[in-house]
């Protein structure tokens, strides 16, 4: 089944429409990572996630031009790097990820990771001159903390919209998520089956079986039925992405919500040492 229009669009409030379904690219490289691109767009993806960490921007954008989907129905994200976030260095790292993506402009360009070595000043600031110069239509941050957060919008009065961070069943960003909606951000969730350990639940699997869905579908669809949430599944495979895609012809019931809400505690499956000090789950 594709889904709609109006079943993949989330909306912030900055008047950003965004699919609450994209497709991840961490890991993909060269001609595979072109390719699963290209067959996402074919599948009905419009919200494509890489980063210049990556070393993919390339094969994104060769992906995205090989593909039938225009440019300006896709929703291109990227991000820098941390040791990138001076303003001279992230400017010249988004021209460099324009270059490599061989388009004129992001959707959402984030900053990957905060550095307390960086103010966040200086970075929010060469953020919002490549928005005023057209360069991204968007800009935010990925894992933020509360704090952080609240530092980018209220201490600095930065127009973000969103932060990416790890959120699956396994873990519980609450926290995160109402401040984000307090602060006008929507959520992208990374890593949104906790790499593997979603599929072999069995509680996600259960709820699967009640209607007719594997547990990776319940946990997607879990996640874009809270709203303000977009999740960015990556797959190397085209059958998977097409199962990942086939989450907009079921709701979950209250009791399907009850049964995950047990699962939500503090995993994480990306803690590098240079995270900032979580929020508690």
């Amino acid at each position: 089944m594709t889904a709609t229009t109006d079943q993949q669009t989330i909306i912030s409030s900055y008047g950003v429409r965004v699919p609450a379904l994209g497709f991840g690219t961490f890991t993909l490289e060269g001609a595979v990572c072109r390719d699963m691109v290209k067959a996402a767009l074919s599948i009905g993806y419009r919200h494509v996630d890489t980063a210049k960490r990556y070393g993919n921007e390339e094969a994104v954008g060769a992906g995205i031009r090989e593909s039938e989907v225009p440019r300006d129905q896709v929703f291109l994200t990227s991000k820098v790097w941390m040791d990138q976030l001076h303003y001279d260095d992230l400017t010249a790292a988004a021209d460099d990820s324009l270059t490599k993506l061989q388009t004129d402009y992001l959707d959402l360009l984030l900053i990957h990771w905060p550095n307390a070595r960086v103010p966040l000043s200086e970075s929010l600031r060469a953020l919002a001159d490549l928005q005023r110069a057209g360069k991204v239509r968007y800009v935010g941050v990925s894992n933020f903390t509360v704090g952080l957060m609240q530092e980018a919008v209220e201490q600095n009065g930065a127009d973000i919209v969103c932060n990416q961070v790890e959120y699956h069943p396994f873990l519980n960003q609450q926290p995160v998520l109402q401040e984000a909606r307090r602060l006008g951000l929507f959520l992208t969730a990374y890593c949104p089956l906790a790499q593997g350990r979603v599929p072999n639940d069995p509680t996600l699997q259960a709820i699967g079986e009640k209607h007719g869905k594997t547990a990776a579908q319940v946990a997607l669809r879990w996640l874009v039925e809270q709203g303000d949430v977009a999740a960015i599944p990556k797959s190397s495979s085209v059958e998977h992405a097409r199962a990942n895609f086939e989450i907009f012809d079921f709701a979950l019931d209250r009791e399907d919500q009850a049964r995950i809400a047990q699962l939500m505690g503090g995993t994480r499956v990306i803690d590098p040492s240079w995270a900032p000090q979580w929020d508690p789950a």
